[in-house]
């Protein structure tokens, strides 16, 4: 299928989850605007670099417009909302202001859920990266939520570099995620001594 997309480095996006965007750029602008007219659809991938025309990263998230508001000054407020992932097969040469690919959508698990043990083992890791960096979370909330929410939803917020978010996102499976966020919280979680930074020093 072919994609527009919105190359924004450390943001990414997962099916059912939502991403609030701010739209300024000119050709972000022009991007909102075709998507709105058409199918509502964009896709959220990163850039490996922060740098104009830099390559992208291999797999990124389909996502569709919902609540949006038009400013007067042809900015845009507006929630993505995560319909699936994505691989990108190639660029294509594209005569509008904004990048598109060709892309095949990702398959994903049916029912994903984690074991009792995984699921355990994760808030238990969750909870001393969160009192590491001095966070305020309501662990009751967290309790009910379900598994795909909850190690998703923690995977698209988390404090990591882009890098590592990319690899949350390519991870194949909620097992496979899972295992990966703890062993991220576990390198991520300490502070730099100078700013307090949240580093892998």
């Amino acid at each position: 299928m072919r994609v527009s997309i919105f190359p924004l480095p450390g943001a990414i996006l997962f099916p059912g989850l939502q991403l609030p965007l701010h739209i300024f750029e000119p050709r972000y602008k022009a991007l909102i605007k075709d998507a709105l007219a058409r199918d509502r659809l964009i896709g959220m991938i990163q850039p490996q670099r922060a740098e104009e025309g830099a390559p992208l990263y291999r797999v990124g998230c389909i996502g569709k417009i919902g609540e949006f508001e038009a400013l007067d000054d042809g900015r845009f407020n507006l929630v993505l909302e995560g319909q699936a992932r994505f691989r990108m097969v190639k660029e294509l040469d594209a005569a509008t202001p904004f990048r598109q690919i060709e892309a095949e959508l990702l398959a994903e698990e049916a029912e994903p859920a984690l074991a009792a043990v995984e699921r355990a083992g994760f808030e238990r890791e969750a909870r001393r990266f969160a009192d590491a960096q001095g966070y305020a979370v309501d662990w009751d909330a967290v309790a009910r939520l379900d598994d795909e929410s909850l190690i998703d939803g923690v995977s698209q917020i988390a404090p990591f570099d882009a890098a590592a978010k990319q690899a949350l996102l390519e991870a194949d499976g909620l097992s496979a995620r899972c295992e990966l966020l703890v062993q991220l919280m576990q390198f991520f979680g300490r502070h730099d001594s100078d700013d307090g930074r949240v580093t892998l020093q």
